[in-house]
């Protein structure tokens, strides 16, 4: 029997996981994956600052999540999995620093008093009252986060509180994000039949706050997308795809320096922009779907300093909306995570992430300029004058997908829209998160193995 051919298109996490997972159904397979860039990995990649490797896209994941954890430990990686060291993160909100609440689930509280001191009285009050108010939810809805909160607890608890949060995970915001992306448990909880937003946090919160939340991978993320590459013996192509056409019961991939390219099942693990532009011409409702899926871009500035300079001993800072910062997150890697192993503090590590959906400055400033926002915002939120030993800088240009209301029933379109031997996977399907996209792999090689083309 003539072993199958398929053709990934896109080397980031996704796009890995379904090689190695096709390779696992598959072993006589031929498994090309398509991708221009310099290295494979995509928003997975690990650089060596101050000669520490150090991770400038993802850094982290859902530890409550299966999937990387089990994926590392199928791989013989599971020693390689880090946890925090147990710092808390603070809120830089009105100027100053302030403890991140407790008793809240993306923000949201589950009681006045966990905001007191983030927001004025007259919100303490109103967050107070809110179990008195009617609550006007129809099972199934999925309101703008903003919204919701705002209706029920005030526009200063979304600012200060909420949007600080989603900014960091979407680099969107409380009005980008629909409240079953932001917090499925709340939604859960909600059409449930709980009678408050109030009732709802408390309820989802013995799940939210049990255990440790991120966890992280010893030498960066590139110790396990080297081991996908390796394991999955894919054939990577430094190309980009722009065309793809029906050829008999599979298909013909174009890529850009005129080459073709056959294959028998594809999978495309590459942004929702992309995926439009590719299936316009062979999946019209799954093109039209993808479109109404927006898009941020992100920059992060890694620093390594000194290791005496006095950061405080929290894991990190989000920032509220509307402060005078460029920055929206400053994690300070060395207190999250603690030195890599095996290695010296000779060094502390910096994280300053930048750019907000609908705000691209920081994509379009040069190097030296996103240096000097990371030193000001250094100085105005510790009082530090740091002095960097070492600088990088990422651009990550329309990365963050924007999980809008409505969301879940625009990822049923794109893949209703979808020819049996076409599979979509990424990080605008079911979750921006590691684990999310490495469970969208796993679903398109299914997909393809229940079309009869993935034996």
């Amino acid at each position: 029997m003539t072993s199958r051919s398929y053709c990934i298109v896109g080397g980031g996490i996704s796009g890995l996981a379904a090689a190695y997972r096709l390779r696992a159904l598959a072993d006589d397979a031929s498994i090309t994956v398509f991708d221009p860039a310099d290295r494979l990995g995509g928003v997975l990649r690990t650089e060596r600052v101050a000669g520490q490797p150090m991770d400038v896209g993802a850094e982290a994941f859902v530890v409550r999540r299966p999937e990387v954890p089990a994926l590392l430990a199928e791989l013989g990686l599971a020693d390689r999995q880090l946890g925090t060291t147990g710092a808390r993160p603070l809120i830089y909100s009105q100027g100053r620093l302030h403890p991140l609440p407790p008793g809240t689930v993306a923000g949201i509280p589950s009681s006045a008093t966990s905001m007191a001191g983030l927001v004025d009285e007259a919100t303490v009050a109103h967050i107070a009252e809110e179990p008195g108010r009617p609550l006007d939810w129809r099972p199934g809805d999925d309101p703008a986060t903003a919204a919701l909160v705002a209706d029920r607890f005030g526009e200063q608890v979304v600012a200060r509180s909420v949007d600080p949060l989603l900014g960091g995970v979407y680099a969107g915001s409380a009005a980008t994000i629909g409240l079953r992306s932001a917090a499925p448990g709340l939604a859960t909880a909600l059409d449930g039949g709980a009678a408050t937003l109030s009732d709802a946090v408390r309820a989802v919160l013995p799940s939210a706050t049990s255990g440790p939340v991120f966890g992280a991978v010893d030498g960066g993320y590139a110790v396990l997308v080297d081991e996908l590459v390796r394991r999955s013996g894919l054939r990577w192509v430094q190309t980009a795809i722009n065309r793809i056409e029906p050829a008999g019961p599979g298909w013909m991939l174009s890529d850009d320096t005129g080459g073709t390219w056959p294959a028998d099942a594809v999978i495309l693990a590459v942004p929702a922009p992309q995926l439009r532009n590719l299936v316009g011409g062979i999946a019209p409702r799954t093109a039209a779907a993808a479109g109404r899926i927006a898009s941020a871009s992100s920059v992060l500035v890694a620093l390594a300093v000194p290791p005496d300079t006095e950061f405080p001993q929290h894991s990190g800072v989000v920032v509220a909306s509307g402060e005078a910062l460029h920055a929206k997150a400053i994690t300070l890697s060395s207190r999250k995570w603690g030195p890599p192993k095996g290695l010296s503090g000779d060094v502390d590590l910096v994280r300053l992430s930048f750019g907000r959906f609908g705000d691209d400055a920081s994509l379009h400033a040069s190097d030296d300029e996103l240096l000097a926002w990371a030193l000001a915002d250094l100085a105005t939120v510790f009082g530090l004058t740091v002095e960097p030993v070492d600088v990088r800088v990422q651009r990550w240009a329309d990365a963050m997908p924007q999980y809008g209301p409505g969301h879940a029933d625009i990822v049923v379109e794109i893949r209703a829209g979808l020819p049996p031997t076409l599979a979509v996977a990424g990080n605008y399907l079911d979750g921006i998160g590691v684990p999310a996209c490495i469970a969208a792999a796993g679903r398109a090689v299914f997909e393809l193995l229940t079309a009869g083309v993935a034996r």
